[in-house]
C-alpha cells in the first residue's frame, strides 16, 4: 500500500515515517509540507492511502482534497480541538490525534488495509466535515458509515434513535431504520443541541416530530410511535418543550 504524508511540523513528520517504515505492507512514496507541493506530488504519484495533518502553514487539508482528484483512502491528523473532531466525526472519517500514540497508529492502519473501501474519501463526506470545521456552521447532514454502505443523512429526517446493547438505530421519517455500531453517546455530541433531546438513558428524540407529552414519562411522535422519558429527564424535557410553546 502506497503512504503519501502531509505534515508540516518536522518531528511529527520523522515520527509518522518512522512508524510508518516499520510497517511491512507500506510503501511511503512521498511527503510534504505545504498544499502547493501536495496538490502536484498526489496526483503523480497516486498514493493509495494519505496521512494528512488538517492545519498547515498554506491552508488546511480540505482545500487540497477539494481541488484534486484522488481515490486515496484518507487518515487525517489532528490536535486535539474539538470543532475538528466534531467535523470528523460528522464526515465519519478516520483520524489520528496529536501526540500519535504508536498503537493507536498501528490500530488504524491496519484496520484501514482490513477494511480497505470503508477509508476511501468520498466529496459528500469531505462537503459536511469541511463546512463544519471551516465555517462552524451547525450541521445539516450526518455521514453513518458501516460495513456495507455509506449514507448520507440530513438532521432533518432523523425522528429519533435508539441505543441497544452498544449499538444505536436511527429512525428516519421514511420509516426506513439504520443501525450502527457505536453507542448512543457518541451522536449524542454530533447532532444539534436545539433540535434533539436525549429524554432516555437509550433514546434520542427530534423535537420537531414531537406531538404530545405525557406526564406519567412519555412523548408521543408524529408518527404515533411513544418514547419513554426517564424520571431524571423529566424536567429538561418539560422545560425544553415549553420553550419550544
Amino acid at each position: 500500500m502506497k503512504v503519501y504524508i502531509l505534515e508540516d511540523e518536522v518531528n511529527i513528520r520523522e515520527y509518522i515515517l518512522s512508524l510508518a517504515g516499520d510497517i511491512p505492507y507500506l510503501q511511503i512514496v512521498g511527503y510534504a509540507a505545504e498544499i502547493a507541493t501536495a496538490q502536484k506530488e498526489i496526483q503523480q504519484l497516486q498514493p493509495d492511502l494519505i496521512l494528512a495533518d488538517i492545519e498547515l502553514k498554506d491552508g488546511t487539508c480540505f482545500t487540497l482534497f477539494n481541488t484534486i482528484k484522488t481515490d486515496a483512502h484518507i487518515i487525517f491528523i489532528t490536535a486535539y480541538n474539538q470543532y475538528a473532531i466534531d467535523a470528523l466525526n460528522l464526515g465519519a472519517f478516520a483520524y489520528l490525534l496529536k501526540p500519535i500514540d504508536t498503537a493507536a497508529f498501528n490500530n488504524t492502519i491496519d484496520r484501514c488495509y482490513k477494511k480497505i473501501e470503508a477509508y476511501r474519501l468520498t466529496k459528500q463526506q469531505l462537503e459536511i466535515t469541511d463546512s463544519h470545521y471551516q465555517k462552524k456552521d451547525t450541521p445539516r447532514r450526518i455521514v453513518l458509515k458501516n460495513f456495507d454502505f455509506i449514507q448520507i443523512v440530513a438532521m432533518e429526517d432523523i425522528v429519533y434513535c435508539q441505543s441497544d446493547k452498544g449499538y444505536t438505530t436511527f429512525h428516519l421519517r421514511d420509516g426506513s431504520k439504520i443501525i450502527m455500531s457505536k453507542v448512543l453517546k457518541e451522536y449524542e455530541a454530533l447532532l444539534p443541541e436545539d433540535t434533539f433531546i436525549r429524554c432516555h438513558q437509550s433514546y434520542m428524540v427530534n423535537v420537531n416530530y414531537v406531538s404530545r407529552y405525557y406526564k406519567e414519562g412519555e412523548l408521543l411522535l408524529t408518527n404515533t410511535h411513544k418514547i419513554p422519558v426517564s424520571d431524571r429527564k423529566k424536567s429538561i424535557v418539560i422545560d425544553y418543550i415549553e420553550k419550544l410553546a
